[in-house]
């Protein structure tokens, strides 16, 4: 099976309330869409924790090949190596999604404008809001 799989990570404030979302298709058709607030970190962490999400749940769900969007090009770089990982963080995220990835037989991961991840932005933005409705964070809109 090959999914096609949009993510997105986002923080209100570098750091703050952090959320990621993950898009799951096969053949243009919506499998799956799934949000997770994860607290204060930063925009970089939630981007890796939206790629993690989407690497373990294609395994749930039988993936062999995924072909993955993100509007983080940092995170695109860093995963195909046009980008060395300094950030301690960054690194031990970059670690576990690498070694995810092995897992399959093809991970094709690309760079797309956020107007092209509209969906998973903007599930990324309803866990926030949620999140903000519920008193998890301490972050109030200006």
């Amino acid at each position: 099976m090959t999914l096609t799989i949009h993510i997105d990570g986002a923080a209100r404030g570098n750091p703050g309330p952090a959320a990621f979302a993950a898009v799951f298709l096969q053949d243009g058709q919506l499998l799956l869409e799934e949000k997770q607030f994860v607290g204060k970190t930063t925009n970089n962490v939630a981007e890796y924790l939206a790629l993690l999400h989407a690497l373990r749940r294609a395994a749930q769900m039988g993936a062999r090949r995924l072909h993955i969007f993100s509007d983080s090009e940092l995170l695109v770089r860093q995963m195909t190596g046009v980008y060395q990982v300094r950030d301690p963080k960054l690194r031990q995220l970059y670690e576990q999604a690498q070694e995810l990835v092995r897992q399959f037989e093809e991970v094709r991961l690309t760079h797309v404008p956020r107007k092209q991840n509209r969906q998973a932005d903007k599930l990324c933005n309803q866990a926030l809001d949620e999140a903000e409705r519920l008193g998890l964070t301490d972050h109030h809109p200006s």
